[in-house]
């Protein structure tokens, strides 16, 4: 018998034999935790979108003011060819 074999043997006769009992207040702290975390979610999402909007008008807002897309004047007068 190969090691692989004799792996499979010991890893199936775990998973038919009967799961261990579970502590009771394991589920407790399980949800308790799980809560946590996706309150931490939702709190890191809200923060993410709100951020992304607040850049997002802080670029409007500098655009509509400094409009970048418009060519800046000449600084220079252009030369005189009809004279």
């Amino acid at each position: 018998m190969s090691q692989h074999e004799r792996k499979e043997t010991a890893v199936r006769r775990l998973l038919e034999g009967t799961p261990p009992p579970v502590p009771p207040e394991l589920y407790t702290d399980a949800v308790r935790r799980g809560g946590r975390m996706l309150r931490r979610r939702t709190a890191a999402r809200r923060l993410f979108w709100t951020l992304l909007l607040a850049a997002a008008v802080a670029f409007a807002v500098w655009a509509s003011f400094a409009q970048p897309w418009v060519e800046p004047p000449s600084r220079t007068t252009p030369p005189l060819t009809r004279w």
